[in-house]
């Protein structure tokens, strides 16, 4: 398994980034992919996840109507598309494949991360 993320940068408050994964060594299509981000000091975070076999989506209630998940399932890419960002997003933001429970309790690959930082 093998995921990298990019897309990360510095944008200030109301800005937009878009987050990419890049997926391989698994079959994309039928599996759960998510997006976790952590902040200085603190403990991962789940932002949001999708069933790339249905479409199927959650959200954290703090990036909901902001963030949105989706997929290409001909590149086997998972995406963060982020709007309206607030200092408090600032976080390395990471992705994971497979059931949340797994994921959150360090059971499951993550990539490297991207850096988000929201700035004035």
């Amino acid at each position: 398994v093998k995921l990298v993320e990019s897309g990360g940068g510095s944008v200030k408050p109301g800005g937009s980034l878009r987050l990419s994964c890049a997926t391989s060594g698994f079959t994309f299509t039928n599996t759960w992919m998510h997006w976790l981000r952590q902040a200085p000091g603190k403990g991962l975070e789940w932002v949001s996840s999708i069933n790339t076999a249905d479409g199927d989506t959650n959200v954290a209630d703090s990036v909901s109507g902001r963030f949105t998940i989706s997929t290409d399932n001909t590149k086997n890419i998972l995406y963060l598309q982020m709007n309206n960002l607030k200092f408090e997003d600032t976080a390395r933001y990471v992705c994971a494949k497979g059931l949340i429970a797994f994921v959150l309790r360090g059971e499951a690959p993550l990539g490297q991360g991207t850096q988000v930082t929201v700035s004035s």
